[in-house]
């Protein structure tokens, strides 16, 4: 690995990623949080992000990529989704190869069925919104790294506590991930307010390469198992590439991903321009933008990242 050793979970944590992935399949119906919901640079690769998951956004998306990482990553990051125009979600996370701490705040709306009513008439300002606050760790078993995030969340007026895991294997440029999110299913409310937020899997694999001083990267992802969101039960496949230029001044990525149950499908593209170049830090700003007939992953995104 390129990276130390991380510390918290045993080896034994192995056991539970397996065994999850197994039952998974029949997980009850539940409310969703998308993968795609966050993570400019993974909406550009339209979601093959889990077998790539190299900058602070792998607090989201899997765990184990902050051991594969740079030494200091920081994004903060402002979305607009086509599916909710007046919301806005927000996300800020610092990442270390041994620490990783985000803040995602995401409307309700793109988790909760259309016939709720928790985010109308009460006037409570968070009924609209999910925020979640957590710290990931992991540790590293040779070309393996386990992680988790650990995680508080408040929605509806209640806080509760959640555990997402992940796992990479890095073989040379290969990396192969698993992430797992929302371990406990947690639940907000009851009755028709109720949000449960459903447990989710999916794998990804990448591949990078550097010819003629370019640097490209190849990405897929697939669920392993369907979600219920606002427009019915999904699951999803994801392809993306992207190319980083002029030492690594300039990036730019795009991707297509397909639903398998409701046949829609998404196109997206990006790109990321190098803004400052210190002796160590350097700050990007990347963009993204979604569209197709996926009504809940269509709109754009912005951030702000700070690396080195």
């Amino acid at each position: 690995m390129k990276r130390a050793a991380l510390s918290v979970l045993r080896v034994g944590s192995v056991v539970p990623v397996v065994s999850l992935v197994a039952f998974l399949s029949i997980a009850s119906s539940a409310d969703a949080q998308m993968y795609e919901t966050v993570g400019v640079r993974a909406q550009g690769l339209a979601g093959a992000f889990v077998g790539v998951a190299d900058d602070a956004t792998a607090t989201w998306w899997n765990p184990a990529g902050l051991a594969g990482g740079p030494y200091f990553d920081l994004i903060a990051a402002l979305e607009r989704p086509d599916a909710a125009p007046d919301s806005r979600p927000i996300a800020v996370a610092i990442a270390m190869p041994s620490l990783g701490l985000s803040y995602y705040r995401l409307p309700v709306s793109q988790m909760q069925s259309s016939g709720s009513t928790a985010a109308e008439g009460s006037g409570r300002q968070d009924e609209g919104y999910l925020s979640q606050f957590g710290a990931t760790f992991g540790q590293s078993i040779g070309p393996v790294v386990i992680a988790s995030t650990v995680k508080v969340l408040n929605a509806h007026g209640e806080t509760h506590a959640d555990l997402d895991l992940g796992a990479m294997l890095t073989i040379h440029r290969l990396k192969a991930g698993l992430s797992l999110r929302n371990l406990h299913e947690t639940t907000f409310a009851s009755g028709p307010d109720a949000l449960v937020l459903q447990r989710a899997a999916r794998a990804g694999v990448s591949v990078g390469a550097a010819p003629g001083g370019v640097a490209l990267l190849v990405a897929a992802d697939a669920d392993l198992n369907a979600v219920t969101t606002p427009l019915g039960r999904q699951r999803r496949v994801a392809g993306g590439m992207e190319a980083w230029l002029f030492k690594r001044v300039i990036g730019v990525r795009g991707g297509l991903s397909a639903e398998t149950i409701q046949h829609t499908s998404s196109r997206s593209g990006g790109a990321s321009v190098m803004v400052s170049s210190g002796r160590y830090l350097k700050s990007y700003v990347d963009a993204q933008w979604t569209g197709g007939s996926d009504e809940l992953r269509r709109g754009w995104a912005g951030q702000f990242r700070l690396t080195f």
